[in-house]
């Protein structure tokens, strides 16, 4: 693998280590390491282990910077063939993100802190996974930020034990009593209150000696604690070090290591040095040290901003010599068992591993519920493609349940365009959700002006759609949309073939559940039909916007009627609740008297009923494709629309149509008064339905 991470610089620090110790690792696994950042002490290290840095100024807070960065870090990523982009900070991770959209490569991130809730700091809630080091900042990054939890990988930052020598209890000699920090010198980091604490040990520790290491972001806060070391009487108990490349040193003189923390932090990385090397810990209650430290086993927790509790805690210290031996070796044990380098980076290697395996891709499809199932070939075509991809289907919440049980899919992402997603704002926030799932692909099988924008708002590397004029622009891999005559399910195959994907087939599929199945024996029973009796279903109407698809109420009732007398079957009348009153006019004109099924089913228990029909009679619209994934036998009743382009694949089915002038019109409505539904006839369909029964019969 190919792998390069991205920081601010590379001066002393526990992020900075951390990045160093990774490229050492990879490159002693055989993998390429590659470190961007604008330069610092740590260099010289990576020029040591064999990896390559790149000296660019990735972390200054400028939209003009990050602009000009982004053309740069893609340059080295195709250059140096990179396959992961691992970000460990948020002005980085920014040019970082769009550079991995553009490249199509992996993008992860690291969340080193814990991070106040702003649009800048989202970034980092845009990897592929987000490494945390503790449990607090998983639970941060999950709430404020809405990381799902199956991108969450937890890996806490590790130490070379070989570096950290342990020193056993009692076995080092010495005058006095040492304590120390060890830190960035930041206002958070709380030592103004370590101070004021040193100030009581100093009147109950004979030669105590306190010692603050670290580099200071502002020099105006460095003057102000070397102010109250004085103010305090502190200036000969009280050393401050610069920062160093190597603490171990720092650590084995210590007797007490204090971590004063005033904010949650992401880890505590002194802390498990400090116990790696035998030094007991007091620290406060704040952040990922929770995860560290097992308060009175492994070190002692003192209230954050209380110098005189944190006083207290290292006095019980000092005067316990076997409290203070007994952290020591817990402290020791817990950093073996849970923070050694090697885990974490074995860790880090197959989080890498996955993020390569792993392919997210979003089809949508928010049309109604047959296009949905006629999308069912193409979901099979991409999960035979792709066979651990996780795919999600973006669908309209009138057709939500369509892909329950779905073995293709992963899951489904229900949208709303009347409800919580409507307008512009619904729009964004739909696409916000979907940059949080990472989708690497988008293949869109809706093609329309919202699909297109959702497509782009997904952020996605790959989005293939058709090149229609409705903000097709916004997809980066588009066909024209030239092909004549296709049936709907090839003209999905076409974006999937533009995809390197080869479907195989077209049949439909659904799969009905067994407590859909047992509702409809319960309708059945209702209504006294027998589990043996033969059905013949008849939905009685396409939709009340497409009046020009429909059947003459009384068509249906003579047909009712006449199955009835000649078959002796039961009819079923199918249809939406707002289909009631049309099947209370044909039952009114019936003698035979059919079961009422329309508005007492939803859509998988409807597919449970033509399941059970010997037949079924339907307009052009969704019931034809239940009918045909179900394998149930079908009449297609066509008048506006064109058979060749929407009639559902199926072994065995009739299609019945007039070949009028005027038909296909595909309008809604009619001026010459629906003669191509009208002029179909009882004949007709009595005659198919006949020639359906006796062909079952011959195959039985």
């Amino acid at each position: 693998m190919n792998i390069l991470q991205i920081l601010p610089a590379l001066d002393v620090g526990g992020v900075e280590t951390g990045t160093i110790d990774l490229a050492r690792y990879l490159v002693g696994k055989g993998h390429k390491a590659i470190v961007i950042s604008s330069g610092g002490r740590l260099v010289k290290e990576l020029d040591k282990i064999g990896a390559r840095h790149y000296i660019l100024p990735v972390g200054k807070k400028s939209v003009f910077t990050v602009i000009r960065m982004i053309r740069a870090v893609c340059d080295i990523i195709r250059n140096e063939d990179i396959d992961i982009v691992h970000v460990r900070s948020r002005i980085p991770a920014l040019t970082a993100y769009i550079a991995c959209r553009i490249t199509n490569r992996v993008f992860l991130t690291t969340a080193h802190g814990y991070y106040k809730k702003h649009l800048l700091s989202r970034v980092m809630s845009w990897g592929r996974f987000v490494i945390v080091p503790s449990n607090i900042i998983a639970k941060h990054m999950i709430s404020d930020f809405g990381v799902p939890y199956d991108r969450i990988r937890f890996i806490p930052r590790g130490v070379d034990l070989s570096k950290f020598k342990f020193r056993s209890p009692g076995t080092y000699q010495k005058k006095g009593f040492t304590v120390g920090m060890v830190s960035r010198i930041t206002p958070l980091k709380g030592h103004s209150f370590f101070l004021k604490a040193a100030a009581i040990l100093r009147k109950n520790i004979p030669d105590l000696k306190v010692v603050i290491v670290g580099g200071a972001a502002k020099d105006k806060y460095m003057g102000d604690l070397q102010m109250l070391t004085r103010r305090l009487g502190l200036t000969k108990t009280v050393e401050f070090l610069s920062a160093r490349e190597d603490v171990s040193p720092i650590m084995h003189g210590l007797d007490c290591l204090v971590s004063a923390t005033i904010t949650p932090e992401a880890f505590g990385r002194a802390i498990v040095e400090a116990q790696a090397s035998g030094v007991a810990v007091v620290s406060t209650r704040v952040g990922g040290v929770v995860d560290i430290i097992e308060d009175e086993k492994s070190g002692l927790f003192c209230n954050a901003q209380d110098p005189k509790d944190m006083a207290d805690k290292i006095l019980r210290l000092y005067r316990d010599k076997d409290l203070c031996a007994k952290l020591v070796i817990n402290g020791r044990k817990r950093v073996e068992e849970n923070f050694g380098l090697d885990a974490m980076m074995t860790k880090t290697l197959s989080v890498y591993e996955e993020a390569l395996k792993a392919v997210n891709i979003l089809v949508i499809k928010m049309s109604a519920i047959g296009d949905v199932i006629l999308s069912v070939p193409s979901l099979r075509a991409i999960r035979t493609k792709f066979k651990d991809a996780d795919i999600r289907v973006l669908v309209g919440v009138q057709a939500r349940d369509v892909l329950d049980g779905c073995p293709y899919i992963n899951g489904k992402i229900v949208c709303d365009f009347t409800g919580k997603d409507k307008g512009v704002s619904g729009l964004w926030k739909l696409g916000a959700d979907l940059r949080k799932r990472c989708f690497d692909m988008v293949i869109d099988l809706q093609n329309n002006k919202k699909s297109h924008m959702l497509s782009f708002l997904s952020a996605a590397s790959l989005r293939y759609g058709y090149d229609n004029g409705k903000f097709s622009f916004l997809l980066n891999n588009r066909i024209k949309d030239d092909a004549p005559y296709l049936d709907p399910i090839e003209h999905q195959f076409r974006i999937l073939k533009s995809a390197g994907i080869k479907p195989a087939d077209k049949h439909l599929e659904l799969w009905p559940s067994p407590s859909d199945a047992e509702r409809i024996d319960a309708l059945f029973q209702e209504n006294w039909i027998k589990p043996s009796q033969g059905l013949i279903g008849i939905n009685v109407r396409a939709s009340s916007r497409w009046n020009s698809k429909n059947w003459p109420p009384k068509r249906i009732a003579e047909l009712c009627d006449r199955l009835a007398k000649e078959f002796n079957i039961r009819v079923v009348l199918t249809g939406t609740k707002e289909d009631s009153f049309l099947t209370e006019k044909i039952m009114s004109l019936t003698a035979s008297k059919p079961v009422m099924a329309a508005g007492k089913t939803a859509v998988m228990e409807l597919a449970s009923l033509v399941k059970r029909c010997r037949a079924y009679i339907t307009p052009d619209s969704a019931p034809m494709h239940i009918a045909s994934a179900l394998g149930t036998p079908f009449i297609a009743l066509f008048g506006p629309t064109d058979p060749a382009r929407h009639v559902a694949p199926s072994k065995n089915h009739v299609v019945i149509k007039k070949d009028l002038k005027c038909s296909p019109c595909y309008k809604p409505g009619c001026s010459k008064g629906f003669k191509c539904m009208s002029g179909i006839e009882v004949e007709d369909v009595f005659v198919a339905v006949k020639n359906i029964l006796l062909k079952n019969e011959e195959a039985v």
